[in-house]
């Protein structure tokens, strides 16, 4: 990325852009008049606005998960990587790992298409078992953006979004192997690689790739994955950059993703408790497997010191096959077997994704402007055909497996069709101590759904305004209270009862608080307070009835995050959540009724300790505890999940210090104490079991 020039304290600062964050090098004079450099670290984001900001001048929430933190906790999904993240909850189907749900300021809702990678929208189809994954093995950073984000982004949840960042070609040559094993009979391998191409070093690459399997603690389920990143970045000029990429993901066994009853998950059943090793489908019949393609570049040229200009083009396709039986509700108050049904899925989905940017930087002395002007297309396709059918019981206690089908019916044949095009203005002030954000959006959708069948179709074409407006004033102590509004809109697959689509849903945010970055330091502090309301919520009266958009979902709260470096060696970083969300108004008879999927109370703390002297020196030692409180159940609020606590814990060592260079060994214990809990419920007939714990062992060499 092109430098940036801002002054500091009347020094001039030099910015190097990588990885979120920012490397500040200023000189002082000395008594003698010689010049030394002082380097301080500054963290800096760029989902919230698409442009590199500063963690205090941006006027939203936003968390930054770097690879280091990832690779310290042992993350294997994007869902894990977050579970020390205020304002998210990670833990929405419990041990299941084959989609990353993740739950923003309480909203459930589209939690599956919210992903971004490197600017773009993931392209899955919520409407769908097409829910697009990443490994976190390829990605340099996390960035969760807490609240609205349509302005920049278009369609979303107004609980937020979560952009990940990949790995990019490095013009240093260097590289890294990772061997990793553990219970449930985990293994991995995985490679990453990355260097110059050439003697004028114009051009660098990047290839990154892993195989890995794990059983389950359900039964016969099964998890695999193999994936690799091709990238190549050609420096064409001084001034402009393209990059050439590819993600190629196959995933022959996407693991288990069923629930029991509350009765007998959280209470018992005639005096027994569900085990959560249980598993009620048949493996015969039971089987996800995913395949999904991405390719695209990013091109970026700079036409002089104050414009440049930037497009991002992704093609993605993707083959999904589903096929699972399910348990779903007791026989009878006094039986031990549950009623049993099969669903299948056979999917196959396209998508192109672009966004061209023009970014100009204005400064007239007194005022600096950081202007962002874009216009953005996605398109989505997906063929997908339906079977269902039922099975026998089976007893949840004393389970017996072999069962045949006892029907199977034709499929369901659709095809989901989706059309974005949104132009959008972004102004960012910088006057004095006080820095302005303004934002809007122009929306054009175009969404379509049919019967593959009948030739039955529901359309919608709609237009949308989105803005947002935000102010941050900087003390020179470096505290920051900020003030945001912004707006988001949400398109839904539900149909009235004409067979059309409904409207959007609507949303609108206002969100106050405090950054607090002390000068010179990397430590953060925030705390926020935020009100969410979402309009056009489909509800009904009856469960046979037809959809309405007349609900409405009210999400406020409050939000605490630290992340500090406590000594040289001890760092801490902490948060806390108050989320109250409930159904402001709906059809259904759960009008202000708390939401489910969403803790009311949630508290995550992270403790590491690095050695650097005696004889430790080279062992690191992390420990962190995870909280969740009052989660309901079900809609209607008659029971609530029992509150849990988890612990994990993780021990490094680097063997540099008794010889051997750039291999570092690492333990990693997830609920190190293994408490069995339920993690959420759906409904009272459907509770998701939480992980066990799960050990790791992981050997590094870095190059």
């Amino acid at each position: 990325m092109c430098p940036h020039r801002f002054y500091y304290r009347q020094l001039a600062l030099s910015i190097a852009l990588a990885g979120g964050s920012v490397t500040v090098a200023y000189a002082q004079p000395s008594p003698d008049d010689a010049q030394q450099l002082t380097t301080v670290t500054v963290t800096a984001q760029q989902a919230a606005t698409k442009v590199e900001t500063p963690f205090i001048e941006t006027p939203q929430s936003v968390s930054t998960i770097t690879q280091q933190q990832m690779e310290e906790r042992g993350v294997t999904t994007v869902q894990r990587a977050t579970d020390y993240t205020p304002g998210v909850y990670s833990n929405q189907v419990g041990a299941s790992n084959r989609f990353d749900y993740l739950v923003l300021r309480g909203f459930s809702d589209g939690s599956l298409s919210n992903t971004f990678l490197d600017g773009l929208k993931v392209m899955g189809d919520a409407n769908s078992h097409s829910s697009m994954r990443i490994d976190p093995w390829f990605l340099e950073s996390i960035e969760v953006v807490r609240g609205p984000a349509s302005v920049l982004y278009g369609r979303a949840s107004p609980g937020g979004m979560v952009a990940l960042s990949s790995k990019r070609p490095a013009f240093e040559q260097g590289g890294e192997l990772r061997l990793r094993m553990g219970n449930h009979h985990q293994r991995s391998a995985a490679f990453d690689l990355t260097g110059p191409i050439g003697e004028q070093q114009r051009v660098a690459f990047r290839l990154t790739g892993i195989a890995s399997g794990a059983d389950t603690q359900f039964g016969p389920a099964e998890e695999q994955r193999f994936a690799i990143a091709p990238r190549l970045t050609w420096d064409m000029t001084d001034d402009t950059s393209l990059t050439i990429e590819a993600y190629l993901q196959d995933e022959p066994e996407g693991g288990y993703h069923s629930g029991v009853p509350y009765e007998g998950a959280v209470t018992p059943h005639n005096g027994r408790k569900i085990s959560n090793n249980f598993f009620d489908g048949e493996e015969n019949y039971d089987a996800y497997e995913r395949t999904q393609r991405m390719f695209g570049y990013s091109l970026e040229h700079r036409f002089n010191d104050q414009i440049t200009g930037r497009q991002m083009l992704r093609y993605l396709n993707s083959d999904v096959v589903l096929n699972q039986v399910y348990g779903f509700g007791w026989t009878s108050p006094t039986s031990n077997e549950l009623t049993r049904y099969y669903s299948g899925s056979d999917e196959s989905l396209e998508a192109w994704t672009i966004d061209n940017q023009l970014e100009a930087r204005i400064d007239s002395g007194a005022m600096a402007q950081t202007l962002l002007f874009g216009v953005d297309y996605q398109q989505r396709e997906n063929n997908v055909s339906w079977p269902s059918g039922a099975f026998q019981p089976i007893n949840a206690f004393e389970p017996v497996y072999g069962s045949e089908p006892v029907a199977f019916y034709d499929p369901t044949r659709e095809q989901h069709n989706i059309e974005q095009t949104g132009v959008y203005l972004q102004d960012q002030i910088a006057l004095n101590n006080w820095r302005f954000t303004l934002g809007g959006r122009y929306d054009w959708v175009s969404i379509d759904n049919t019967n593959r069948d009948t030739d039955d179709a529901s359309s919608l074409s709609d237009t949308q305004l989105s803005g947002r407006a935000g102010v941050v004033y900087l003390f020179d102590n470096g505290v920051a209270p900020y003030l945001s509004y912004s707006t988001a809109f949400t398109p839904t697959s539900f149909v009235d009862a004409h067979g059309d689509l409904l409207s959007p849903m609507e949303g609108e945010q206002w969100e106050t608080g405090v950054k607090y970055q002390p000068n010179g330091s990397a430590n953060q502090y925030s705390a926020a307070i935020f009100h969410i309301s979402q309009e056009n919520v489909a509800t009904k009266e009856q469960p046979s009835d037809p959809y309405r958009a007349v609900g409405e979902i009210e999400s406020q709260g409050l939000e605490l995050e630290a992340k500090t470096q406590l000594t040289e060696t001890l760092s801490l970083q902490a948060g806390y959540s108050f989320t109250d969300i409930t159904y402001a108004k709906s059809d259904d008879g759960n009008q202000g009724n708390n939401a489910i999927y969403s803790p009311r109370h949630q508290l995550q703390a992270w403790g590491h300790y690095e050695a650097n002297s005696g004889w430790l020196n080279g062992v690191d030692v992390g420990v962190g505890v995870r909280h969740y409180a009052d989660i309901a159940a079900d809609r209607a609020n008659t029971e609530t999940v029992p509150d849990y606590t988890l612990v994990d814990a993780t021990i490094g060592y680097d063997l540099s210090h008794v010889g051997v260079n750039g291999v570092e060994t690492r333990l990693n214990v997830n609920n190190v104490l293994d408490k069995s809990y339920v993690a959420s419920c759906n409904s009272l007939d459907y509770c998701y079991f939480g992980a066990e714990r799960g050990i790791t062992a992981s050997v590094h060499y870095r190059f």
